[in-house]
């Protein structure tokens, strides 16, 4: 019976595991074909805030030449372990802020949750914030830089992805020219730090806005709409903490 019992764990095990497979796969797919919309083989991607490289993921497998800049050494070094062997693949284990030096970093228990924003976080753990109960119980200082001197080191993307949790609008003040694309995540709860990041991006030169809801890679409007406009559309979301995404700006040529 035990021998029995041991053969049918081994087959769910092995079930499960094909499922996540099959899902991973399938995500990775439908990320290569948003992303595609962005950039092409050889083009520069930065994945800024990469945690465990979803993104690097996608942007590698298009064939681009990714920096993956991630603060948390954990991170960085599973992002090495796993990606390192691709020639196109740079990591490096620092943050971006708006000038060089060090930050305070707060740790949580979730690494996509970790924040040099004290603001977010206060936002995001209240008892009506989607993460309420979560604990950043460390603090540690990590090394900044600013996405200028990462792109005079690199070469200037095409694309450029910000995660950061609520410190989107520091990175993109260490930016003093426009690229072709990126995007940054948002949350109602901090509304106020994205109209900055929508006013910033758009005072380095005419910017078109588009966004989409949480991780559902869909845009939600059927074309991009100027800076007053988006901004419009934003207030008028349902003013929860629980309802964010990623704002997409693009320039306009």
């Amino acid at each position: 019976m035990n021998f029995i019992k041991q053969i049918y764990r081994s087959y769910r095990e092995t079930q499960k595991k094909r499922g996540r497979e099959k899902k991973a796969a399938r995500q990775l797919r439908e990320r290569v074909a948003f992303y595609s919309q962005f950039l092409k083989h050889d083009q520069i991607a930065f994945d800024i805030g990469a945690n465990m490289g979803n993104r690097t993921e996608a942007f590698l497998e298009i064939g681009c030449k990714v920096i993956a800049i991630e603060p948390q050494q954990e991170c960085a070094n599973y992002l090495i372990e796993k990606y390192g062997e691709n020639p196109n693949l740079t990591v490096i284990n620092k943050a971006l802020d708006k000038q060089a030096g060090e930050q305070d970093f707060y740790i949580s228990e979730a690494s996509t949750l970790s924040s040099m924003s004290k603001e977010w976080i206060e936002c995001v753990r209240s008892d009506d914030g989607p993460f309420a109960g979560v604990r950043w119980d460390e603090k540690v200082t990590v090394k900044t830089d600013t996405m200028d001197a990462i792109i005079e080191q690199y070469g200037k993307p095409t694309f450029c992805k910000i995660d950061v949790e609520g410190f989107e609008y520091n990175v993109l003040q260490g930016l003093t020219q426009q690229i072709d694309a990126l995007s940054f995540e948002f949350s109602m709860g901090v509304i106020d730090t994205t109209v900055k990041c929508i006013d910033y991006l758009d005072r380095l030169g005419p910017t078109e806005f588009n966004y989409s809801i949480a991780e559902s890679l869909n845009m939600e409007l059927p074309e991009y709409v100027d800076k007053n406009r988006i901004i419009n559309i934003l207030k008028e979301l349902p003013n929860e903490k629980t309802i964010g995404g990623d704002i997409y700006a693009k320039k306009i040529s």
